[in-house]
């Protein structure tokens, strides 16, 4: 059969929906693209390319912005408290929520309809913010990074992703470990996780961005500067001039050169940015089964 004969005629309709479809989308990703590009180009320019109309390459070029941020202690010490927090954050709550959901997940547990619908509970109804900030405190957290972990270590979403995930696993897997042997702790982490790899990948994902986005807990909860995370050091660059950005404008007189802030905003997002982003092509291929599965059962 040649290809003209297996070719596919669209009719008028389909055809203009086509067109607007791929219109949609180009426009969808030049709206994303655009402000990306746009602190990007301005990270590397000496000075503000907001000024003079419209630009997306950078003038005067130069990495001092990059140079400037990177020797700026309060970005090492954030970035240091960024990574403990998301490291030690997505680990313990990807155990705890996956041995929450595990036997939740069994229809031989009893009242699981109960302890489910109770955890679904807290999905709609928190303390608030003051009880909480006040039960951190009384536990003696506050100034710790566990002041950061443990009030968000299990989220009533999360858990039913992964219940609902489990409860695809057919019995006959557990069946038959029993038989060879295997008591439930084996069976959880030897059978029942190497088969969770894409929901696993999909709620670490989601924790892990959760964990280096966040800054308002650390505002509530860290005293310290030396315990802020990197973003509430951004924000403080950023939103409110802060001392860091003083120091660095000074710095950079001294030396004779000639920075525009702004440029230094926009190195300060990229570098706080880019670690996260670079995680997503990774966990892309798990993310959209682990996603469906996840959210069609139960």
């Amino acid at each position: 059969m040649s290809a003209a004969k297996g070719r596919v005629r669209l009719s008028g309709s389909d055809t203009a929906f086509n067109f607007f479809n791929y219109v949609f989308m180009v426009l969808m990703s030049v709206t994303t693209l655009y402000p990306f590009v746009f602190l990007l180009m301005s990270s590397l320019s000496g000075l503000d390319i907001s000024l003079g109309g419209f630009s997306l390459l950078p003038r005067d070029f130069t990495f001092e912005n990059y140079g400037k941020v990177i020797r700026n202690p309060a970005i090492g010490i954030g970035y240091w408290n960024t990574i403990q927090r998301t490291v030690l954050g997505t680990l313990l709550s990807l155990l705890v929520t996956f041995c929450l959901a595990w036997p939740l997940a069994k229809k031989t547990f009893p009242n699981r309809n109960f302890w489910t619908g109770l955890i679904v509970f807290t999905m709609f109804f928190s303390g608030g913010m003051i009880p909480s900030y006040l039960l951190v405190r009384q536990l003696h957290l506050i100034d710790t990074v566990w002041s950061l972990i443990l009030p968000e270590l299990v989220t009533a979403y999360n858990f039913v992703i992964v219940r609902n995930y489990m409860q695809t696993i057919p019995n006959s897997m557990e069946e038959s470990a029993k038989m060879d042997g295997a008591n439930d702790i084996v069976i959880l982490f030897r059978i029942i996780l190497p088969v969770c790899k894409p929901i696993i990948a999909t709620i670490a994902l989601w924790v892990a961005v959760a964990h280096w986005n966040s800054w308002f807990d650390s505002m509530i909860y860290i005293t310290k500067a030396s315990g802020q995370v990197v973003q509430l050091v951004m924000r403080r660059i950023v939103l409110e001039g802060s001392d860091q950005m003083t120091q660095m404008m000074a710095e950079s007189q001294r030396q004779g050169l000639i920075i525009a802030p702004e440029g230094l905003k926009a190195a300060t997002i990229m570098v706080t940015t880019i670690p996260i982003l670079c995680v997503y092509p990774f966990v892309q291929k798990y993310f959209v089964k682990g996603v469906m599965m996840g959210s069609l059962k139960g």
